[in-house]
C-alpha cells in the first residue's frame, strides 16, 4: 500500500528520498507542491525530474479526503462531510469571525476540526459518540481537512480549535503530527497560537501537552462545576474528577502562557443551577480561566433541552458579576446539525 505525501514531515521525507538516492532538497520542493501549490497527481510537481516523479508515483499518493455534503447556515456558518478512504465519516465546521471564540478579530475564520471516527467517552449530550468509537484519524486526515475545507470554502483558515468529533487528547501522537505539519512553514504555516485543544478531561495527556514545546491553547469541555454534575453527564469524571482535573490545570498554567478557556454547554435542568454557576466562578478563578458559556444544541435521539435565553443570561452574570472573564456564546450554525457528529450520523444510517 502507497503511503500519503500528506503524511510525511520534512525529516521523514528527506529520510525517504535518501533511500531513492535523491537529493535532500528535493524533499522541500515536493512539501512545496503539496501544502503550497496544492496539486493534486504527483505528475504536477513539474520542477521534478521524470524519473523522480516515477519513483514517488510508485511508492506514495496524494489522495485526499472526499467532499460529501456541505450545510451552510444563515449566519455563514457551514459544515462539511468528508469521506474517508474506508468509507467512514467526519465532520469539520466553518465558523465566521466571534468575540465569543477568544477575542476573534473580523476577518477571522475558525475551522472546527475532528480527531477521531465516533467517540469512546460518551458524554450524555454529544453525538459524537451515539455510535460509539470506529478508530482514530490519522495525522494527515486530521491536516486534510483544513487544506479540504479552504479549497471548498476559498478562505484561508487562520483559527482551528480541535472540537470536533472525538477526544483529542485519546488521538495525542497523530494530533501532534497533525499539528506539526499545520504549524510549519512548510506546511499550512497557522501559529500554534491560533490552536486549541479541547478535552473532555484527560488529565494525564493534559501534562503531556503542558510538557510540549508549543504554546498551544487548551479547553477544557467542563460543563460542570460540581462531581455530582459532571459524573451524571460525562463518564470521564469517574476516572479523573474535579480535584485532579483542578490539578493538571495548575500544572498546565505553571507551563505554559497560555490562557485557559473552560467550555460549559448549558443544558437545562443539568448544569445551569445557579449555585453551579457560583462554583464555577471558584473553579474559573482557581484555574485562572474564561469561560465559554453555550446554550445546549438539540441532539436527535437526546433527551437534553436548551435552557430559555433568560436563564442563560442570568447564569452568566453571576459570573461577570464576580470578575470572571466570560462569553455568552447564541452558538452560530444552529439550524445545521451543529452539534458534532449529528451529520455523520444521518449520512451513515441513509447509507444502510
Amino acid at each position: 500500500m502507497s503511503v500519503s505525501l500528506y503524511s510525511l514531515n520534512e525529516v521523514e521525507l528527506t529520510e525517504q528520498l535518501a533511500v531513492l538516492d535523491e537529493k535532500s532538497y528535493r524533499a522541500r520542493q515536493i512539501l512545496d507542491w503539496v501544502w503550497n501549490k496544492r496539486v493534486e497527481s504527483i505528475e504536477e510537481m513539474t520542477n521534478l525530474p521524470a524519473t523522480l516523479r516515477e519513483k514517488l508515483a510508485a511508492q506514495y499518493n496524494l489522495h485526499r479526503l472526499q467532499h460529501t455534503k456541505t450545510q451552510g447556515s444563515e449566519d455563514t456558518t457551514r459544515k462539511f462531510l468528508f469521506r474517508l478512504h474506508d468509507g467512514r465519516y467526519v465532520e469539520c465546521v466553518l465558523i465566521p469571525a466571534s468575540p465569543a471564540l477568544y477575542g476573534a478579530k473580523a476577518d477571522r475564520r475558525t475551522l472546527c476540526v475532528s480527531s477521531q471516527v465516533g467517540c469512546a467517552y460518551g458524554c450524555k449530550f454529544c453525538a459524537s459518540g451515539l455510535d460509539g468509537f470506529t478508530r482514530n484519524l490519522t495525522s494527515d486526515e486530521i491536516a486534510g481537512q483544513v487544506l479540504l475545507a479552504e479549497q471548498i470554502s476559498g478562505e484561508k483558515v487562520n483559527n482551528i480549535v480541535f472540537m470536533g468529533m472525538g477526544e483529542p487528547l485519546a488521538n495525542l501522537p497523530n494530533l501532534l503530527k497533525a499539528i506539526e505539519i499545520i504549524t510549519a512553514h512548510w506546511g499550512l504555516n497557522i501559529g500554534a497560537r491560533h490552536l486549541t485543544i479541547s478535552t473532555s478531561g484527560l488529565v494525564p495527556q493534559i501534562k503531556k501537552l503542558a510538557d510540549h514545546h508549543q504554546q498551544i491553547r487548551l479547553a477544557i469541555s467542563f460543563h460542570g462545576a460540581s462531581n455530582e454534575v459532571r459524573d451524571r453527564i460525562m463518564p470521564v469524571n469517574q476516572k479523573w474528577p474535579v480535584e485532579d482535573l483542578m490539578e493538571a490545570l495548575h500544572y498546565w498554567n505553571a507551563r505554559k502562557r497560555q490562557k485557559l478557556t473552560l467550555e460549559y454547554i448549558l443544558i437545562k435542568g443539568v448544569n445551569d443551577d445557579l449555585d453551579e454557576a457560583r462554583l464555577l466562578v471558584k473553579r474559573a478563578t482557581a484555574a485562572r480561566a474564561k469561560v465559554n458559556l453555550i446554550p445546549y444544541n438539540t441532539v436527535e435521539g437526546l433527551e437534553w433541552e436548551r435552557p430559555s435565553s433568560e436563564h442563560c443570561r442570568a447564569f452568566h452574570s453571576i459570573l461577570k458579576g464576580n470578575g470572571v472573564v466570560s462569553t455568552l456564546r447564541l452558538e452560530k450554525g444552529h439550524d445545521i446539525d451543529a452539534a458534532c457528529g449529528q451529520l455523520r450520523l444521518k449520512q451513515e444510517k441513509a447509507e444502510q
